[in-house]
């Protein structure tokens, strides 16, 4: 199963405006991930963190890699992490693999999880994964707030509506977990 995590807000930013590698989550953007502060509870942010640490594999989209320091070439528990990329200009650090293909970058995060799932972080790698049809999940963890501007998580995607159908609903203080099947 692969299946995007992501973290945005009511109006659909997943970063604020002014977003880089200095101010990876943009100007006010670091609100997204006040839900984490409920992780280690026994509540539905703690379920959902925790499933996110069970997965068994990582992809995601340069930009998402960089702005995030590589993560220190570590997401968690030293899962391989495959990075889609235009460009594969130098060697990522820890377990990181840069590819260029979504359809091969999809199959050996797969083959490399093994009997786990898949997570997907960034809003390009998640347009990718859903043009290409390879998208299985989607986990949104939407915070009540409003940014007004940023990055959006889905404006590149076709003019064509993609169906959705909703797993679970699980609210928290100041999140809503939200899983949907993407249907082809």
């Amino acid at each position: 199963m692969i299946r995007l995590y992501m973290s945005m807000s009511v109006d659909g930013f997943v970063a604020g405006p002014g977003d880089s590698t200095e101010e990876p989550m943009g100007r006010g953007g670091f609100r997204l991930f006040n839900w984490l502060d409920d992780r280690n509870s026994d509540g539905p942010s703690g379920q959902v963190y925790r499933e996110c640490l069970a997965t068994g594999a990582l992809i995601a989209g340069r930009r998402t890699y960089e702005h995030a320091g590589r993560w220190n070439g570590d997401h968690h528990d030293g899962v391989p992490m495959f990075i889609l990329t235009h460009h594969a200009d130098d060697d990522p650090p820890g377990s990181a693999v840069y590819m260029t293909d979504v359809a091969e970058c999809a199959a050996q995060a797969r083959a490399a999880a093994g009997d786990r799932d898949v997570m997907v972080h960034g809003a390009g790698a998640a347009q990718s994964l859903l043009r290409a049809g390879l998208l299985d999940e989607i986990e949104l963890h939407v915070v009540n707030v409003l940014l007004g501007q940023g990055r959006r998580l889905f404006d590149n995607l076709p003019a064509e509506y993609i169906e959705l159908e909703p797993l679970r609903q699980l609210p928290a203080h100041d999140v809503t977990h939200l899983r949907y099947r993407v249907l082809r």
